[in-house]
């Protein structure tokens, strides 16, 4: 992920691993609940890329790095299982990734509209610099919702 002096190098690690965090949740048994999350994740990713001051073709470019780590850290364990198992869990990883790429633009295109239009309801339009504070804060709720949804039991 690159970083910018407008946003602290904390908040991004943070950011990446919420992500790899809701990820991993998407690709568990409780993917259903989980999948509004990670549509929120990634679109706030893409809201926080603009702040950064990438391009749009950085936005994807990261989180198609993120797809090359995913699938070579987890060959091992996809190449174990049976064949059709195996192909199946790469069809839904890869799916996962390219709805997050599709949110992430989706995220960084509002965040562009948003700063360029004069009456916009968001507090921060015209604002060049983010406020650490928001992005963070934002990062904490999303996390917060998180981990109240895994926390849930489904035979609750």
């Amino acid at each position: 992920m690159a970083v910018s002096r407008a946003v602290p190098r904390d908040i991004i690690r943070q950011e990446l691993s919420l992500l790899i965090d809701v990820f991993g949740s998407m690709v568990g048994p409780l993917r259903r609940e989980t999948k509004s999350i990670w549509l929120r994740v990634t679109e706030e990713y893409g809201r926080h890329a603009a702040a950064r001051g990438l391009a749009a073709g950085e936005v994807v470019e990261e989180l198609q790095y993120l797809r090359e780590l995913l699938i070579r850290f987890l060959a091992p364990s996809i190449a174990a299982l049976r064949p059709r198992q195996g192909m199946a869990l790469l069809l839904r990883l890869n799916r996962l990734v390219d709805r997050g790429v599709t949110m992430a633009v989706v995220g960084y295109t509002d965040a562009l509209v948003a700063s360029i239009l004069p009456n916009s309801e968001d507090g921060a339009s015209g604002r060049r610099t983010p406020d650490p504070a928001e992005l963070k804060q934002a990062l904490i709720d999303i996390r917060a919702e998180l981990v109240r949804t895994i926390s849930i039991s489904p035979a609750a």
